[in-house]
C-alpha cells in the first residue's frame, strides 16, 4: 500500500505547487533551434556530475516536434559521454511553453522564461520552478552575467536558489 501512496502524494504535491507562467513574449522557432551549452542551473537527479552539457534542439517538420539531443559528460571532462534524446512540442502560439517527452509515456511542461534578442543566451524552467537551466551559444558565458540573468528571474518570481555551475573543457 505504501508504493501506490507514495507516488499518488508526489502527484497531489505537484498539483497544489504554485505555478509559474511568465515566459518571454514570442520566441522565433527557427532561430531558437541549433546548439546551446548548458552554463548553470537547478537540474534533474540524472544531471549529477555533468560537465560540457550541451542542448542541440533540431526541427523535425515531418512530426512537427522538436528534437532534443542532451548530452554531457558524468564526472569530469574525460567521464563517460551521456547522452539523453528527448522530444518536444510548442504547445503555445507564443512558442515559449513546450511539453517536453524524456520518454513514453511522460510529459512535462518548459517554459522559456529568458531569452536575449541575439539569441545569445535563454533560460528555461518549469511551471513549479523545481528545475531551472541558463544556456549560451558559445561554452564560455560570464558569471556576471549568469548572475545577472538569475537576478532578473528572481525579480520576476522565479526562484533561483541552489544554482549549480557547469564546467565546460574544450
Amino acid at each position: 500500500m505504501k508504493r501506490l501512496l507514495l507516488p499518488l502524494f508526489a502527484v497531489i504535491l505537484t498539483a497544489c505547487s504554485p505555478k509559474y507562467d511568465k515566459t518571454v513574449t514570442y520566441v522565433e522557432r527557427d532561430r531558437f533551434m541549433g546548439k546551446w551549452y548548458v552554463m548553470a542551473g537547478r537540474f534533474t537527479a540524472a544531471e549529477k556530475d555533468a560537465v560540457n552539457s550541451v542542448e542541440t534542439y533540431t526541427w523535425n517538420e515531418e512530426e512537427k516536434r522538436i528534437d532534443i539531443d542532451f548530452r554531457f559528460n558524468k564526472g569530469g571532462p574525460d567521464g563517460e559521454l551521456k547522452k539523453i534524446p528527448q522530444k518536444a512540442w510548442i504547445v503555445s502560439k507564443d512558442n515559449a511553453h513546450w511539453k517536453v517527452q524524456p520518454f513514453w509515456p511522460f510529459k512535462f511542461d518548459l517554459l522559456i522564461l529568458g531569452l536575449d534578442t541575439g539569441y545569445n543566451w535563454t533560460a528555461i524552467g518549469v511551471p513549479d520552478q523545481k528545475y531551472l537551466w541558463i544556456m549560451s551559444r558559445a561554452p564560455s558565458f560570464s558569471r556576471k552575467a549568469i548572475d545577472q540573468i538569475l537576478l532578473n528571474l528572481k525579480k520576476k518570481g522565479y526562484d533561483i536558489s541552489g544554482i549549480k555551475y557547469v564546467d565546460h573543457y574544450e
